[in-house]
């Protein structure tokens, strides 16, 4: 089976991205549009903002596949032909690089954990593509932020550099606004 489309959109916290990518699933005709989620509602404030992102799609006929980490899982659940919107890489990354935190061995402290990690991504992503007419991927830009904890930028970075040469076409969102930077 030939690859399908891979869109990659990126952008700041609130910017629009998944609102963005929403449109292009639907837009793309699939017989099914599914969700695949990898945030997890830790606190109050992720609660209400899954709960707004599913608000944002009740009543669209969306299939929501709540996956936060081993993307791999998610495959024997897709049909031939779905487009498929993951939000968000960040969130899937959080999960994978300290899972573990709670017994005090997170995985970024563990040798080989995350390049093994890795390497399941690269797979699965090849595999997502593979079986979907669309996937399209989102990602928070936070490589331009503060952010204290240079493991995490650097796997971010690593990634983002990996989807954007795979995709198709690469978004970033600024302020609602789409800029295409490829494709």
């Amino acid at each position: 089976m030939a690859n399908g489309r891979l869109i990659f959109i990126s952008g700041g916290v609130r910017s629009g991205k998944s609102a963005y990518a929403e449109q292009l699933v639907v837009a793309s005709g699939a017989v099914r549009n599914v969700y695949l989620a990898s945030g997890q509602a830790h606190d109050a404030e992720m609660r209400a903002r899954i709960r707004r992102h599913q608000d944002d799609r009740s009543g669209q006929g969306w299939t929501t596949v709540e996956q936060p980490t081993d993307l791999k899982k998610v495959l024997p659940k897709l049909c031939s032909g779905d487009a498929v919107l993951w939000d968000c890489v960040t969130a899937w990354l959080a999960n994978e690089l300290y899972e573990g935190w709670e017994q005090g061995t997170p995985c970024a402290k563990k040798p080989g954990c995350m390049e093994q990690k890795w390497l399941e991504l690269q797979e699965a992503v090849i595999e997502l593509q593979h079986q979907a007419q669309l996937l399209v991927i989102v990602s928070n830009e936070v490589l331009d932020d503060f952010v204290r904890d240079e493991m995490y930028q650097r796997w971010l970075g690593k990634i983002h550099l990996w989807l954007v040469a795979r995709a198709d076409q690469a978004f970033e969102l600024e302020n609602g606004a789409a800029y295409r930077r490829k494709g």
